[in-house]
């Protein structure tokens, strides 16, 4: 190689040995894991809202979240929940345990486009990994931004992620809100859906940028009730995360594909009005 030259780029394909540095448990199926670079070497950098492929030998490879690390990827956080063969094998790992992987993929949520706006957070579920990174990069550099409210639901007060950050956002600055689908006679939270936080919200359409990740049912009537709320029908301030059944990450193998769109590489943050033809709003 020439004095000067770069090495050449990993092939997308080819998965990079990372150690298991830290595991969290967060929930009863949920864990984070911390993941160093091979060497603690650089690492590609990555953006709040990307994914990477993580794999194990002989059990397969999902894409998973990026829920938080550093900005130049030496260091990475996944929080997985363990609902099949290969996120049970990974939620599984220790200390010192290796994982390959892939990435980071995809597009990103539009931060630099929200400073001096309102943000309205909608997440449902497992909804929230991708969106912590957004709101631990809003809480950091709180005075950018106008008013910042989370509204945050899961399937009962046990599922909750992040409750220790739930905490320190409030004290950041963002109004946060959460509901349980279920619950026990202890809850002294709300019950019902994510949309039914937003009659406390009462978001200025004209200046609030809305960002949504979740179920896509849940996604679906968020969309149409912030419509309801006058939103812009446009779109451009509304943005969505989609998933699909990614499996080569780089819109090569179909998979994913939504309309014109391959989730992986397109995806998987959207502004809404690039995607509202396949998501059937209008007929809920």
């Amino acid at each position: 190689m020439a004095t000067g030259s770069q090495p050449p780029e990993a092939h997308p394909l080819a998965p990079a040995s990372y150690r298991v540095r830290a595991r969290r448990r967060e929930t009863r199926d949920t864990v984070t894991l911390e993941l160093r670079a091979p060497g603690g070497a650089a690492a590609p950098s990555w953006r709040p809202g990307q994914f990477n492929m993580l794999g194990l030998p002989g059990v397969g490879e999902v894409p998973i979240s990026i829920s938080g690390g550093s900005q130049d990827g030496r260091l990475l956080q996944h929080t997985i929940r363990a609902v099949g063969p290969v996120t049970s094998a990974l939620a599984g790992l220790r200390p010192g345990g290796r994982v390959g992987l892939r990435g980071p993929f995809g597009s990103a949520w539009p931060l630099e486009q929200a400073a001096g706006r309102d943000l309205l957070v909608l997440a449902g579920g497992l909804g929230l990994v991708p969106l912590r990174p957004v709101l631990r990069a809003v809480a950091a550099r709180r005075r950018l931004y106008g008013r910042v409210s989370l509204l945050y639901g899961a399937r009962a007060p046990q599922d909750i992620l992040f409750r220790g950050e739930l905490a320190a956002w409030r004290r950041a600055g963002v109004a946060v809100e959460v509901a349980v689908d279920r619950a026990q006679p202890s809850w002294r939270g709300r019950v019902g859906v994510v949309t039914d936080l937003l009659a406390g919200v009462a978001p200025e359409p004209g200046r609030t940028d809305a960002w949504i990740c979740g179920p896509e049912i849940m996604m679906r009537f968020s969309v149409r009730e912030l419509q309801r709320l006058g939103l812009d029908r446009g779109g451009m301030r509304l943005h969505l995360s989609l998933e699909r059944n990614m499996k080569c990450a780089i819109g090569q193998c179909g998979h994913c594909q939504l309309g014109p769109f391959f989730i992986c590489k397109d995806g998987p943050v959207f502004p809404y009005d690039r995607i509202a033809p396949w998501l059937a709003v209008e007929e809920l």
